[in-house]
């Protein structure tokens, strides 16, 4: 993946840029051939003649990529993707561009180089017009621009040539660059560079695991949309969570629960500021709340209707559709998104360090999400796993609205409000001592998923996690252990047992194996929870990310990609197992 807080696009180890959606991550996706394969998927690809060999690697600490391509003489190319992210004339330069530079790194190379640009979600072919160093691709409602000092007859007609001096392509808005187009790529990629190395430097990292920490904190970063503070749960849709499944989802917005988490582990590294964009966002989303009904999720530019539909005229990945764009989980209801928001915007309240720190005008607001929280507690919902044709008294729901009343009150202590605490504590004291009493399986010696059930679902791990239960009270340890027997596969965890809609899962959830890594980790079993952790670095793609899910006999990725669940879940578990940096210097 690389991006730029604006815009992203995913690209192969072949050095294809096989996704990207413009103008943003849920606009467009003018380069679709992660979801259409064969010749009918549209791409932006740097291709090596009679290549054999791929390598690929992000310059380190950034998110800059390199893919390096032999062909079966020993010639070689270099390919480096970006988009430009640096700070310029007082503000955040992100513009809606992606960069690519390629050179010859030995011998006489042949490349072929085809920018297939597709509109209307692979319908619409663009008219093509050609200036004197670039190339512009019109559509209904987006042209982009190719500037590029290699040969245009080349580009236009996919003729292979002898790759002779480094070239640059620079794919964006309809713009005219403000420089050279060598001089503009070169200095992007330089400042870029600059950028993310002095990012990644004042990150807390653990001792132990950094490099897989920087990676999935830099994934974390690219995932928010700057300009409104959202962040997207990932960058795709209609991934299927297993082969042939049907579960094929549009990720590409901004689910309240999601952000919550991530906000909160780049909080860990001391990466403050994606908080204070995301807080941007969701106050926007309580202001706006005037029914007292918040979504689960929202567009990233704070869309409460996302309808959902088919895009027939995509085959899916690796032929698997169906192809979804939009998605109906923003008609759920959901109650644990009230405990989301709260948890999201908590710290905020706390920490000195903010440019812009919570006080009593925000708590109020924060109360009224509060109230809704309590008038949610204990009445049936979809769940956090949006079950479309289910709802109960889910646990999880009624957790976080317990969550929410706890972090309330210690917020009304912050402010010296007494009165608010003491109401707030009152409320949370009711829901614990029901939680604890009503989510109980004597059948099952666990905590269920419902209310009254004796069916077991992972989300109860977040019990321990957000203070509920001491981790090492015999009932959670008990559930830890029948958790272990009934949705373990190795390493890997399941989120249920139960049918759902579309029958039982048949693959591991990512964020799931990360909940149970912490709550081992929580009561003393950490070297089980080390011996997991590694397994699941080890399923992650060569260069470091991880998808939704992980199917436990072949080890291979599912579901949208890269997920911000799963690469939250790489920093919680590197802080929690790693050993003190006081342990070596």
């Amino acid at each position: 993946m690389i991006g730029n807080c604006a815009v992203s696009a995913l690209v192969d180890a072949n050095a294809h840029i096989v996704w990207c959606c413009l103008p943003r991550f849920d606009g467009d996706p003018v380069f679709n051939a992660l979801i259409q394969p064969g010749d009918d998927g549209s791409r932006f690809a740097i291709e090596l003649e009679d290549q054999v060999e791929s390598r690929q690697w992000y310059e380190p600490n950034t998110a800059v990529l390199r893919t390096r391509l032999t062909d079966r003489s020993g010639n070689s190319i270099e390919v480096t993707d970006f988009a430009p992210r640096f700070h310029a004339r007082s503000r955040f330069f992100r513009p809606m561009l992606l960069v690519r530079r390629v050179r010859p790194v030995q011998g006489s190379p042949r490349i072929r180089v085809t920018a297939n640009v597709r509109f209307g979600w692979g319908s619409e072919k663009p008219a093509i017009t050609r200036g004197s160093n670039h190339l512009r691709f019109v559509g209904a409602d987006l042209t982009l621009r190719l500037n590029t000092d290699a040969p245009l007859s080349h580009v236009l007609s996919g003729q292979p040539f002898v790759l002779s001096r480094e070239y640059n392509f620079l794919l964006g808005a309809d713009e005219s660059l403000p420089f050279g187009i060598a001089d503009a790529a070169r200095s992007y990629e330089q400042d870029t560079v600059a950028y993310w190395r002095q990012w990644t430097q004042r990150l807390a990292v653990p001792l132990e695991w950094q490099d897989a920490v920087i990676r999935a904190a830099i994934t974390l970063k690219l995932s928010l949309y700057e300009d409104t503070g959202a962040i997207v749960a990932a960058m795709t849709t209609s991934i299927p969570e297993s082969a042939h499944s049907g579960r094929n989802w549009d990720y590409r917005y901004c689910w309240l629960r999601d952000a919550f988490f991530v906000v909160r582990a780049l909080n860990s590294l001391s990466e403050t500021a994606t908080m204070e964009d995301y807080l941007r966002w969701l106050s926007n989303v309580v202001v706006e709340a005037s029914d007292g009904h918040i979504q689960p999720l929202y567009g990233i530019g704070l869309e409460r209707e996302l309808p959902e539909h088919f895009v027939p005229q995509l085959a899916g990945y690796r032929g698997m559709g169906p192809v979804r764009a939009g998605n109906q989980a923003a008609e759920h209801f959901q109650h644990d998104v009230y405990g989301n928001i709260v948890l999201g915007a908590a710290q905020a309240f706390h920490d000195q360090r903010l440019l812009h720190a919570a006080g009593p005008a925000e708590f109020a607001r924060m109360e009224q999400i509060g109230e809704l929280a309590v008038k949610v507690y204990g009445t049936p919902d979809a769940g956090m796993w949006e079950l479309r044709t289910r709802a109960r008294v889910h646990t999880s729901s009624a957790l976080m609205s317990w969550a929410a009343c706890d972090r309330l009150a210690k917020i009304a202590e912050s402010l010296q409000l007494p009165d608010r605490a003491e109401y707030w504590h009152g409320h949370a004291r009711r829901m614990k001592d029901e939680i604890l009493e009503k989510s109980w399986s004597e059948k099952r010696q666990a905590f269920a998923e419902s209310f009254g059930g004796n069916e077991l679902d992972a989300s109860v791990l977040l019990m321990a996690e957000v203070g509920l239960i001491d981790p090492r009270d015999p009932r959670f340890v008990s559930t830890v252990d029948a958790m272990e027997q009934t949705l373990c596969d190795g390493p890997y965890m399941r989120r249920y047992e139960a049918a759902d809609d579309f029958g039982k899962p048949d693959t591991a959830f990512n964020i799931c194996t990360f909940w149970r890594i912490d709550a081992l980790a929580r009561i003393g079993r950490r070297a089980q929870a080390r011996e997991i952790f590694e397994a699941m670095l080890a399923a992650r793609n060569p260069l470091g990310l991880l998808s939704e899910d992980t199917h436990a006999e072949t080890g291979e990725m599912w579901g949208n990609f890269p997920q911000t669940y799963s690469m939250v879940g790489i920093i919680n578990a590197a802080m929690r197992l790693s050993a003190p940096w006081d342990s070596v210097i």
